[in-house]
């Protein structure tokens, strides 16, 4: 692969733990945050020389941001269809040009997404919100979520990949958009309807990310149904005491972050085995992202034809 990796030259740093080194990520890590396996990550660089190889004082393999953004990419090429053997040899630019191609081809509405990621590196709250109210005006709540903000925020993976944006942007674009879903949740005043499940909502331990939780919630109220969100870090074993003082038909399960410490799997049966009686709902990019073989009685949502069919099939269940 044209890298000029081929100098037996190593880097080196003092630091030897992620968390006292900035962008200092561990193979583990990086399966984690790519979805790549660690082993097939070790083969690619074994075989193809992907990687310049970097090594703590202890000799610990290491990878910095770059190092990540460009496995991403590497990552998206492969899923598409392209043969490591012929993505490795590639240049790192191009790898990158053409994941961002794939990306691109993917997202709807360029001209508001360019609109809103030029108030968003202005740090400009007072355009952000006008543009994302003037799409719920229009054509409301839910299609601003799904053909506006998601498509936006799958855009910012891509600036975050060419280096282009920091967290602070993605922090600054992800506050104002939960400040607006916890605005029109706070509008719905429709009480439950006559055949109403109760959703109990929460985010398991090692997530934090609130977006998707706040989307299933304003969705559910809006069909009608009755929820009590628990927010993030809700520890497992808690859940059982909350489900049976509410009396929950459906446990809804939000898991965004790729970081999450579990397996899907693993997870998705934990509850399962935990709560029979109930109804088991996933959403977010780490579920969607997993293709998982369901099991009885557990669903995954992804858009609103998703919603109206899990709420039917639940109003429509015996519990």
């Amino acid at each position: 692969m044209n890298h000029n990796l081929n100098t037996p030259n190593s880097k080196k740093v003092e630091k030897t733990c992620k968390k006292d080194v900035e962008g200092m990520y561990f193979i583990r890590d990086i399966e984690n945050l790519t979805g790549i396996k660690a082993y097939t990550i070790r083969i690619w660089e074994q075989r193809y020389d992907l990687l310049e190889t970097k090594r703590t004082d202890t000799n610990i393999r290491y990878y910095d941001d770059d190092d990540l953004r460009f496995l991403i990419s590497v990552g998206i090429l492969n899923a598409n269809g392209i043969k490591i053997s012929n993505i490795a040899k590639l240049n790192k630019e191009e790898v990158q040009k053409r994941a961002r191609i794939f990306s691109e081809s993917q997202i709807k509405n360029e001209g508001v997404v360019q609109c809103l990621g030029s108030a968003m590196m202005r740090y400009n709250e007072m355009d952000f919100n006008a543009i994302i109210n003037g799409y719920i005006d229009d054509i409301g709540m839910e299609q601003t979520m799904f053909n506006i903000i998601f498509p936006f925020m799958q855009h910012l993976g891509l600036l975050w990949l060419d280096g282009s944006i920091t967290i602070s942007h993605e922090h600054f674009v992800s506050n104002l958009i939960k400040k607006i879903l916890y605005t029109h949740i706070s509008k719905i005043d429709t009480p439950p309807s006559p055949n109403a499940k109760r959703y109990l909502l929460f985010i398991p331990n090692g997530e934090n990310h609130k977006l998707s939780l706040l989307v299933a919630e304003y969705m559910l109220r809006a069909r009608g149904q009755w929820v009590l969100s628990l927010g993030d870090s809700v520890p497992l074993d808690e859940l059982h005491t909350i489900v049976k003082e509410v009396q929950a038909n459906a446990i809804f399960c939000a898991i965004t972050s790729s970081t999450f410490p579990q397996c899907a799997e693993v997870y998705m049966r934990t509850l399962r085995n935990n709560f029979p009686k109930q109804s088991i709902v996933f959403t977010g990019n780490y579920i969607l992202s997993k293709k998982l073989v369901l099991l009885p009685n557990v669903y995954i949502t992804a858009s609103q034809t998703d919603m109206d069919n899990l709420v039917r099939e639940i109003e429509n269940r015996s519990y």
